[in-house]
């Protein structure tokens, strides 16, 4: 019956020239060839559209079949020969139709998919809309354009594979679906080629435009957030494989290097609406981060790279990317951040990066954000990461360098236990300077008074919180100690006797102070927990702790106590440290006096 219908349909508009086709002939065709599609007369509707007599028709109507002809596809198994006969009617489609209204037809049925689908259906209309393209005279660029972001932007909202198994299952077909859109766009990318080959002044520059977009839009996903370690046991990483692809179209085109050393090269025309030009400079700031990962860190396209380079002047380039990359959360995009920034140090001399380099923003901003990764992110492996790159960070710079990025991070990290770890540095850094022959002024003399009256001083007196302070207070201590022990009076190489009596003003006695004070708080805060505890027993417990917003399990008296105990600890340590400090200026002070 439904083939009946289709042949009374195709006869009529046979003996018809092609201007008088109506809008009721294409209704006609597109609801009787349907109807042949879900009865499943494929083969016969097959060779309706392979009937040279009917070529004119299929011309001017078959793009309708373009929706019936994909949901009948994905209604057979992949091994029954009515899906065969539906893909072969797909492919002379894409031969006969105009291509016109075959592209459009194509590009709406990738945009209506969603879901699970997406890929599938990408995959499956990928040749097809190659096909038409390449037969396209008119708007070609644009149209090629306009088919590469639709296809990313149905691609974009599904989850990207991240562990080897996920990327092994590849669920929804992304993998496969990523590599597959590369090869549908390689013709256009030898088109821009030979056209280049022709002529140096190569002017056609919008299918290029379309193919650096295309790219672009590639490195911020799925690149961006894929893990492109090599994975034990699989014999080609599809992602890794995507990168290659990646690469080697914008080395092909010659767009590589201009976009890891020219950034603007990236960006796009102006936009009217301020939050589009926003995101589109984020968008653009992702990808181009991507890709110096991808090139430092993984080395894609590294054969292409020219060795003229210094290491400092690309850790300078690469600045930027790195603070693009650690201002994220995800851990995969995160960790990119981290490497690139190791790779870039790791490429260095130790006291080779000038101290003129901290003029840059970037260079302040960076370990700026290491600090927050190490006191805030909740991996922790993260964590550790980052200290050991700042601490590579500081080992890269000139002496005065690292005397300013000292100075910086303690006017800024307002975390006690990062204080403590640059003092500790910079009594590295003072242990040097006293042992080495060459004269080091920047860790001697009035730089480090200087230095030293930021050290040594509490943030708010005697009211400081110790506890909360206290691994910046004992870093302080020892450094005082160290000090004192190795710089003798007479020489006072460091300056640090010439500024005792200040040091003695602002951080020695207001400690003390703060120390008694605190430790009399505590052991009050015992007693009174100890005297009511049997009362404590008999009831429910009345302490409780939120963290983040969550409310922690209500403490017990017992646990309470414990917690006061290892504060008041922490001030017999603190107080045994001052002492020993107290005692050795002392004896010093006296020792020097009976000289006299």
């Amino acid at each position: 019956m439904a083939v009946d219908e289709l042949q009374a349909i195709i006869q009529r508009c046979q003996i018809l020239e092609e201007a008088d086709f109506k809008g009721e002939d294409f209704n006609l065709f597109q609801v009787a060839g349907q109807k042949c599609l879900e009865d499943g007369y494929a083969a016969q509707l097959l060779e309706v559209i392979q009937n040279e007599k009917n070529k004119v028709i299929i011309k001017n109507m078959g793009w309708n079949l373009i929706s019936p002809l994909v949901r009948c596809i994905f209604t057979y198994k992949q091994e029954d020969d009515k899906r065969e006969h539906c893909l072969r009617i797909l492919d002379q489609l894409a031969q006969l139709c105009n291509p016109k209204e075959l592209f459009l037809g194509l590009l709406e049925q990738i945009e209506q998919t969603s879901g699970e689908q997406v890929c599938q259906t990408v995959m499956l209309l990928l040749q097809p809309l190659q096909t038409v393209l390449l037969k396209l005279q008119n708007k070609k660029a644009y149209s090629v354009g306009l088919s590469l972001a639709m296809i990313m932007n149905q691609l974009t909202p599904l989850p990207v594979p991240y562990t080897k198994q996920q990327i092994q299952e590849d669920k929804l077909g992304l993998c496969q679906c990523c590599n597959a859109v590369v090869n549908f766009a390689k013709p256009f990318v030898n088109e821009v080629v030979k056209n280049m080959e022709k002529s140096s002044e190569y002017n056609d520059m919008e299918l290029k435009e379309e193919l650096i977009k295309f790219c672009m839009k590639s490195l911020k996903y799925p690149l961006l957030t894929a893990q492109l370690e090599q994975l034990e046991g699989t014999e080609e990483h599809p992602f890794r494989h995507f990168a290659t692809e990646i690469i080697d179209i914008l080395w092909n085109i010659r767009e590589l290097i201009p976009l890891v050393f020219v950034p603007h090269k990236g960006k796009s025309p102006p936009w009217e609406n301020q939050e589009f030009a926003d995101v589109e400079r984020k968008n653009s700031a992702d990808s181009l981060a991507c890709l110096s990962y991808l090139m430092f860190v993984q080395h894609f396209g590294v054969e292409c790279f020219p060795v003229v380079f210094s290491p400092s002047y690309l850790l300078l380039c690469n600045m930027t990317h790195i603070e693009v990359l650690l201002k994220r959360t995800e851990e995969s995009v995160l960790s990119k951040g981290l490497d690139l920034f190791e790779s870039c140090l790791l490429r260095m001399e130790d006291n080779s990066l000038l101290h003129p380099y901290l003029e840059f923003r970037v260079f302040i901003n960076v370990p700026q954000d290491l600090v927050k990764i190490m006191t805030l992110c909740p991996m922790e492996n993260m964590r550790k990461k980052s200290l050991n790159i700042l601490q590579l960070f500081i080992d890269k710079f000139d002496t005065e360098g690292k005397y300013t990025l000292f100075r910086c991070l303690l006017k800024t990290s307002n975390h006690a236990g990062v204080e403590g770890y640059i003092i500790k540095n910079i009594k590295d850094q003072i242990h040097l300077a006293l042992t080495k022959d060459y004269d080091n002024v920047w860790f001697t003399g009035h730089h480090l008074i200087s230095l030293l009256e930021l050290v040594l001083s509490l943030p708010e007196g005697a009211e400081t919180d110790l506890l909360q302070n206290s691994d910046r207070i004992m870093a302080s201590l020892n450094l005082l100690r160290y000090l004192v022990i190795k710089d003798c009076e007479c020489d006072n190489q460091t300056g640090v006797w010439t500024t005792l009596g200040k040091i003695k003003q602002n951080f020695l006695k207001p400690l003390r102070v703060g120390l008694n004070m605190s430790k009399a708080h505590y052991e009050a805060e015992i007693k009174n927990k100890k005297e009511n505890r049997k009362e404590a027993h008999s009831s429910n417990p009345v302490c409780s702790v939120t963290v983040s917003g969550e409310k922690m399990p209500a403490m017990t008296t017992g646990m309470q106590l414990q917690v006061l105990h290892s504060a008041l600890f922490t001030f017999d340590l603190i107080e045994s440290v001052l002492a020993r400090v107290e005692e050795l200026i002392e004896g010093k002070t006296k020792a020097v006096m009976e000289e006299n």
